[in-house]
């Protein structure tokens, strides 16, 4: 990974949360700072791989699980109170850890030629478009109404664009407008469970970002399905990946530690689809997104 791209901790973020929640008793307490504990050495094996490419991945994946099954098994399942059991998705104390887990994955170890490139990464707020609004008449020449629109992304690739836009060529103070966004150029929403309500919503979000971003890609990440599965072709996700290749359980399942424990068991989240993942990531990287002086010698403008 580039140096300076210094790994977020969302899921670090919702333990403590957690912990300071008003309505989090004592033994969830407990609970949540073995969590953390096991947190910490989770993230401290996966900093130790030494191995490289698909290798690496699959090691990295086996330790998602490892960590994946202890909090959401024996942690919230069998031992977490009713409030964590309910309030899980609230918390976010589930999805986060693959929000923590996906920026691991852009170091030099796995993704090819991405050292030497500076970004952002992790979860961003990451722009969807901009928009000026003057007030009326007579707020002409004065200070721009800049309207920037953006959307939470639970992953992105993304670089910081920073503007100033001003009725004034000097840019003077009072006639000038600034803030800072980020564009994100990849972008991945990640599910717990994917209904068709949630794919059209990302559908929508996927449209928006490449409004504002063209050469965006855009999927969706979803450990377990709860529809039945549509071309994306047809809208502007690129792709949906099935982490764990399995469908939700039953609603009158979902409170049972047994079958949480079983699904879990026999549906781990798939090296082999994390990997189909990186590979797009690894394509991304290399392709050239667009040369205008590469157009006579292909023939083409694309």
């Amino acid at each position: 990974m580039p140096d300076a791209v210094i790994p977020p901790t969302p899921h670090l973020a919702k333990l403590e949360a957690a912990l300071v929640n008003a309505k989090c008793v004592e033994a969830d307490r407990v609970l949540l700072r073995e969590a953390k504990t096991r947190y910490t050495a989770w993230l401290a094996a996966m900093n130790a791989l030494t191995t490289s490419g698909r290798a690496r991945v699959d090691d990295m994946v086996r330790l998602l699980n490892e960590y994946k099954d202890f909090l959401e098994v024996e942690i919230i399942a069998k031992r977490g109170s009713d409030f964590i059991k309910r309030q899980k998705g609230q918390l976010k104390l589930d999805n986060s850890v693959l929000e923590e887990f996906l920026p691991h994955l852009l170091r030099s170890e796995v993704i090819d030629r991405i050292e030497g490139t500076n970004f952002v990464t992790g979860p961003q707020q990451a722009f969807m478009s901009l928009a000026f609004m003057p007030s009326g008449f007579r707020s002409l020449g004065g200070l721009p109404q800049v309207i920037v629109k953006s959307k939470d992304q639970d992953f992105a690739i993304a670089t910081p664009i920073h503007y100033q836009f001003s009725s004034s060529g000097e840019f003077a103070e009072g006639s000038t407008a600034s803030g800072e966004f980020a564009l994100a150029v990849f972008a991945a929403e990640l599910k717990v469970n994917l209904d068709k309500t949630m794919f059209q919503e990302a559908a929508g979000t996927a449209q928006r970002l490449k409004q504002g971003c063209p050469v965006a890609r855009y999927f969706l990440l979803v450990e377990y399905l709860d529809m039945t599965p549509e071309d994306p072709r047809l809208t502007e996700v690129d792709n949906v990946y099935l982490l764990r290749k399995a469908r939700r359980l039953p609603f009158d399942q979902r409170s049972s530690a047994a079958n949480v424990e079983r699904q879990h068991r026999e549906f781990p989240i798939s090296a082999d689809v994390i990997w189909a993942f990186v590979q797009q990531i690894q394509t991304f990287v290399d392709s050239a997104w667009y040369d205008s002086e590469e157009a006579l010698r292909r023939g083409s403008f694309l």
